[in-house]
């Protein structure tokens, strides 16, 4: 604050005792004292940081001169053996999960032996071929308008199926359907199990088939894909064979190979919704994000659309300008869904490759009420896989809706829309309200359990 005890702060600053020297010999006012004592406050931390700093270098030299030239290379951090990230990016998930095999099976369990008996007692109890199992497989959206063959979304709308082995082959069909479905070998629940065992390099055994079915039949809400993945996953547990799944998804090869296309089986074994390609060599699919509160009201015809009338009525080549609408209205899509940004899923439904087809020769109901869904609200409306459903995306959902006022959402005007639009083009049916659902199918219960001793699954399987 002065030159004078600038002169002294620089020759005597060495010390904190020469400090309180400088400050006992210096006679200074008020305003003088305050700023010699900020300096002071000042010259400490920077005493103390110095002291810290020097000792921190001496132990980190000490440490270092023990250690490989490997470790000491500044700012490179050694994956520890447990890591399984090891320096990917977030992405690289298949070689993330290469990384964790390989590092589960460098394991040494002959040090703790209740953790190798657990350990043992796990693989086995998985291992073992088993009585029956129970699956759960969601009903599915696919196209979700331009999407065609490769996106789809899964929906809360649940089957149940159980597998068991028996003396005689049977299959029991309850609820939607029931009077439709073949009970024979052609049923697709039996073409998933045969390829499981397969799969497994099993015989397949006499096996009894109960299915609670609660996706309406042949309505474009993937009743197929639910029927061949219960199959493949029921047939999967009962043989005691399990599938590799980064980097090969078998159980979507095997899934793909029954039913031709992954854009219904994808969201069924995944749940959410899915984008599904394939590479040349093999299927792969990904998970496209959702828009948090987001509805699927479906307007579902009493009369059943075959798939094969459905993909009949289209063409077999399509012009450019009808690939390059559907391009850009599946990346707009895409976009929209991952951004949240619902104010552009109108655009991206909107279809040119079946819609359009299918609206003139199969379905002439199709425009008016994808029309009338939107003028009531919904953010976009769409045919429902190969028909006759018409699904219609909606917004505002918050928690659980019959706690929630209705005035925050369009669900039921949307509904009653499309029943008004229905009534109008003289088609009968019923309103389902449902949303996405984020878990694909799922095992519920199966005997012998997987459940053993101390470890627990979900719902104790």
């Amino acid at each position: 604050p002065t030159q004078k005890f600038d002169l002294k702060f620089r020759k005597f600053c060495p010390t904190l005792k020469n400090v309180a020297q400088i400050l006992s010999e210096i006679k200074m006012d008020r305003r003088k004292e305050t700023a010699a004592a900020f300096a002071v406050g000042c010259l400490t931390g920077f005493a103390i940081y110095t002291l810290a700093s020097s000792v921190r270098n001496q132990r980190s030299k000490k440490v270092d001169s023990k250690a490989p030239i490997s470790s000491q290379v500044p700012y490179i951090k050694k994956p520890s053996a447990g890591s399984v990230a090891g320096g990917l990016r977030p992405h690289q998930h298949e070689e993330k999960i290469k990384k964790r095999i390989e590092n589960n099976s460098k394991l040494e369990l002959e040090d703790d032996t209740q953790l190798r008996l657990i350990h043992e007692e796990v693989i086995s109890e998985h291992a073992i071929e088993r009585k029956s199992v129970t699956v759960r497989v969601p009903a599915t959206s696919a196209n979700m308008g331009p999407g065609y063959d490769c996106l789809g979304v899964a929906l809360n709308i649940w089957s149940e199926v159980t597998i068991s082995r028996s003396d005689k082959f049977k299959i029991i069909y309850e609820g939607e359907g029931e009077n439709m479905v073949p009970c024979d070998e052609s049923n697709l629940l039996v073409t998933g199990a045969k390829a499981a065992f397969k799969a497994a390099g099993k015989p397949m055994p006499m096996l009894e088939y109960h299915c609670i079915n609660r996706i309406p039949y042949a309505r474009g809400m993937g009743s197929s894909s639910a029927a061949i993945v219960a199959g493949l996953i029921g047939g999967l547990v009962l043989a005691g064979h399990k599938l590799p799944c980064w980097g090969s998804e078998e159980l979507l090869q095997l899934a793909c190979s029954i039913e031709g296309h992954p854009d219904n089986v994808a969201p069924v074994i995944y749940g959410g919704c899915q984008l599904g390609i394939h590479n040349g060599e093999r299927w792969q699919s990904e998970r496209v994000q959702l828009p948090s509160g987001i509805q699927v009201v479906l307007f579902i015809p009493d009369f059943i659309g075959k798939t094969s009338d459905a993909r009949g009525v289209l063409e077999s080549t399509v012009t450019r300008d009808e690939a390059v609408f559907n391009i850009g209205r599946v990346a707009w899509l895409i976009n929209a869904l991952s951004t949240g940004n619902l104010d552009n899923l109108k655009a991206g439904c909107q279809d040119a490759l079946h819609q359009p087809q299918r609206s003139h020769k199969v379905y002439p109901f199709l425009n008016q009420m994808v029309e009338a869904a939107i003028k009531a609200g919904a953010n976009a409306a769409y045919l429902s896989g190969a028909g006759p459903t018409v699904a219609a995306v909606t917004s505002g959902a918050s928690g659980d809706i019959f706690t929630q006022r209705a005035a925050e959402r369009v669900d039921k005007q949307v509904a009653e829309a499309m029943v008004r639009a229905a009534l109008e083009t003289k088609v009968n049916g019923k309103v389902f309200i449902t949303n996405p659902v984020e878990s694909g199918a799922y095992v519920v219960r199966a005997d012998p359990e997987f459940s053993v001793g101390i470890i627990k699954y979900k719902g104790a399987v």
